[in-house]
């Protein structure tokens, strides 16, 4: 009696399987990831915001009608993530601004750790500095409020990257 002959291909099915294990495996950890380090959300209640988007433009009238631009720069210190926010204030003609009242803060633009706020002094011909110890190096976001007066607040945002 002759024998079969021995089936070379068996372990092809086996192949297959062992991909798609690999596949959900690397699916899974993805997923975990994802869910672990960002929320998902930028702005907070985001439809209620979306809502008044009309006043969000109104505010944004009143504050260009001011005239005022700022100009933000990074002093980075010899300590490591240590330095000093710069602000340049000017007017409309590019006059200094002077006897302005600046307070803000500054935060993680996608975490959730608390904001480390501002007082800014003001150092002669529109400047303004502030000495800031951050929490560690990366992208951060400056959020200012300047008053004059009675005149303000006019709100300036700008991202600078801690290296």
């Amino acid at each position: 009696m002759a024998s079969a002959p021995e089936r070379r291909s068996g372990w092809i099915p086996w192949a297959f399987v062992a991909f798609m294990g690999l596949v959900a495996a690397v699916n899974g950890v993805m997923v975990y990831l994802a869910l672990s380090t960002f929320t998902g959300t930028t702005v907070d209640r985001a439809y209620e915001r979306g809502r008044r988007y009309n006043e969000v433009l109104a505010e944004a009238a009143r504050q260009a009608a001011f005239g005022w631009r700022f100009e933000l720069r990074w002093a980075p210190a010899t300590e490591p993530n240590k330095g000093r926010l710069v602000v340049a204030a000017t007017d409309r003609n590019g006059a200094p601004l002077e006897g302005l009242a600046i307070e803000g803060e500054v935060l993680r633009p996608l975490g959730r750790p608390a904001p480390i706020p501002l007082a800014l002094t003001q150092a002669g011909s529109g400047r303004y500095v502030a000495p800031v110890a951050l929490d560690g190096a990366g992208q951060w976001e400056v959020r200012l409020a300047a008053r004059r007066g009675a005149d303000g607040p006019v709100e300036f945002r700008e991202r600078i990257i801690v290296r």
